[in-house]
């Protein structure tokens, strides 16, 4: 039985043509492609890519200034991380909230609409695997050129479940009986319609976006399309601990917020949404809205 695609390249002695991570002794990362006969340089001296290959991870390797740096394969949160950018990457943090809370399991058929620079598409074709599906959009034809480039990169070739289509969702979307859908864009609730069609029922819509106004629009349009049920929306944060003897305490800095994430279900066809039971508070909705809570919520 064949490994799944890219399994071969994170296991085993350093090869030519693997991804090297170097860290130094302050925690800095330097991130190159492993090529026979070429040397690594920094400002701390040089030393032999030679010297790595056919070398077991977690190697030390010493420069010509006698500077120690440790060798490891990148996981894929530090690879997206350094990895060439058309768009903004979608952070590990928010990739890992997206493939629990969007459900995403081997062999899942997946759309995404936003590829920017291939960052969720690589972490959706590692959990899908090769049996699965992912049809990923993207408008603009310079940011898929970089995503494939970066995906390609990541697994050692192409994929053999992905399939990367320029132009927008709404316009070329074809693909029928989807798990589940990923909308990393700036207007989710355009294509709404397309992909309610598109999503088997039971299926999980995930929208990824930045700003309030963004969420906002696109939960009250969810619910207005009426064949979902009640969408979630959260964002997360992470804060990183310094732990040296004693001083215990949280780093100056974390990763704040970097988008909102909200997901719902694609309900039957034919079914209703349960009416919602929560009151909006007053002067949630002006006096021209004509949403499902245009009634002020009475009843509910």
């Amino acid at each position: 039985m064949s490994e799944p695609t890219g399994a071969a390249r994170r296991r085993g002695p350093f090869k030519v043509g693997d991804q090297v991570q170097l860290t130094d002794p302050k925690g800095r990362h330097y991130t190159f492609t492993l090529e026979a006969g070429k040397n690594f340089h920094t400002h701390k001296g040089s030393f032999p890519h030679d010297e790595l290959i056919g070398a077991p991870e977690g190697t030390v390797v010493r420069t010509t200034g006698n500077v120690a740096y440790l060798a490891l394969r990148p996981l894929l949160p530090d690879y997206v991380l350094s990895m060439p950018r058309g768009a903004a990457v979608v952070y590990p943090k928010d990739a890992g909230q997206i493939l629990a809370f969007a459900d995403i399991f081997p062999g899942a058929r997946v759309v995404e609409a936003g590829v920017g620079s291939g960052s969720l598409s690589s972490f959706l074709l590692r959990a899908i695997g090769d049996q699965g599906m992912l049809h990923s959009y993207e408008r603009r034809a310079d940011f898929a050129e970089i995503a494939q480039a970066n995906v390609e990169r990541y697994f050692g070739g192409p994929h053999p479940a992905w399939q990367l289509t320029v132009g927008d969702l709404q316009d070329n979307l074809s693909d029928t009986d989807v798990d589940r859908v990923i909308l990393d864009m700036l207007a989710p609730w355009e294509c709404l319609e397309a992909v309610s069609k598109a999503l088997v029922p039971g299926g999980i819509l995930c929208c990824y976006v930045a700003t309030t106004t963004q969420l906002a629009r696109t939960v009250e349009s969810i619910r207005e399309i009426g064949c979902f049920n009640e969408p979630t929306a959260w964002e997360t944060m992470i804060r990183n601990w310094h732990i040296e003897g004693l001083a215990v305490r949280p780093d100056h800095r974390m990763i704040g917020h970097t988008g909102f994430l909200l997901t719902a279900r694609r309900l039957a066809d034919g079914v209703e949404p349960p009416m919602r039971r929560r009151r909006p508070a007053k002067g949630a909705y002006g006096e021209d809205y004509e949403g499902p809570n245009a009634d002020g919520g009475a009843g509910r």
